[in-house]
């Protein structure tokens, strides 16, 4: 596969944007609004709002008003894994929960995206063999600076971040191992941490339970089984690593207040030719 990376204001008009699902997507509202669905849950991004997707998220572009721009890349074009100590954005940015970093843009950051905006045009129009490599350290000025103003949402400071990389860590390892491990001992001896460490650690940056975090990385996945194949209730209960049909059907009614079968009665699953 080719390296891919585009920067657009018309991602629901592109049709080869739209098919491929290989796409990390940074998507800001610079005017107007956006209705999205991600993982058959609707968002309303108002005015100076980004998110950021993973291929994993299935998406719809449902309503468009003003100006959205769209930055997408895929692995081949700059790989956030064998980058990670440059970007440090796999775990946080980036993951499989259908929790999605979403962020609210203050004066200066916007300025600070539309200075990036403004240059990857202007690369843009260049035609010659440096501009590959100076879109990449562009998009990855784009990635750290994103990454930065999540780390400050979240009150990080340098004397914190250990604990920090800590916890993206752990998110990095559930979306690589939650269909076999689904307690939080197995990731905090992956991580040569004790269970409470780990606990301590989410509770001082004021995040969800790390158990938690598991259990929405399971049942994101359950949802995108359940609404985007048709594979049976049994057959994914054992994709997913439950012991049996009704341990899964137990879980999936805790998280979602509604049986499996009521979950897929009631959902319209989105037509896959609009999904990016």
């Amino acid at each position: 596969m080719d390296g891919i990376m585009a920067l657009t204001d018309r991602l629901h008009d592109s049709s080869f944007l739209q098919q491929d699902r290989s796409l990390y997507k940074f998507i800001w509202v610079r005017q107007g609004c956006l209705d999205i669905e991600i993982d058959h849950v609707t968002l309303h991004l108002k005015k100076n709002e980004l998110i950021s997707l993973s291929p994993l998220h299935h998406v719809d572009m449902l309503h468009t008003e003003g100006e959205c721009l769209s930055v997408l890349f895929n692995s081949n074009f700059y790989c956030i894994y064998g980058h990670d100590d440059e970007v440090s954005c796999n775990g946080f940015l980036f993951h499989g929960s259908s929790n999605v970093m979403r962020l609210t843009l203050s004066s200066d950051e916007t300025q600070r995206l539309e200075h990036i905006a403004d240059t990857f045009r202007e690369e843009c129009t260049l035609r010659d063999n440096l501009q590959e490599e100076m879109l990449r350290l562009l998009l990855k000025r784009l990635i750290i600076v994103c990454t930065r103003m999540a780390h400050g949402r979240l009150a990080t400071v340098q004397e914190r971040e250990n604990g920090f990389d800590t916890i993206r860590q752990f998110y990095a390892l559930v979306d690589k191992h939650f269909k076999e491990k689904k307690q939080v001992q197995d990731y905090a001896g992956m991580l040569f941490r004790s269970p409470k460490t780990i606990s301590n650690l989410f509770a001082l940056y004021g995040l969800e339970t790390p158990l938690r975090v598991i259990h929405e990385r399971v049942d994101a996945e359950a949802r995108r089984l359940l609404l985007y194949t048709q594979k049976s209730a049994k057959e994914i209960s054992e994709i997913l690593g439950f012991e049996d049909l009704s341990t899964f059907s137990r879980f999936f009614k805790r998280m979602n207040g509604k049986s499996i079968s009521e979950f897929r009665h009631a959902a319209t699953p989105p037509d896959h030719t609009k999904s990016v």
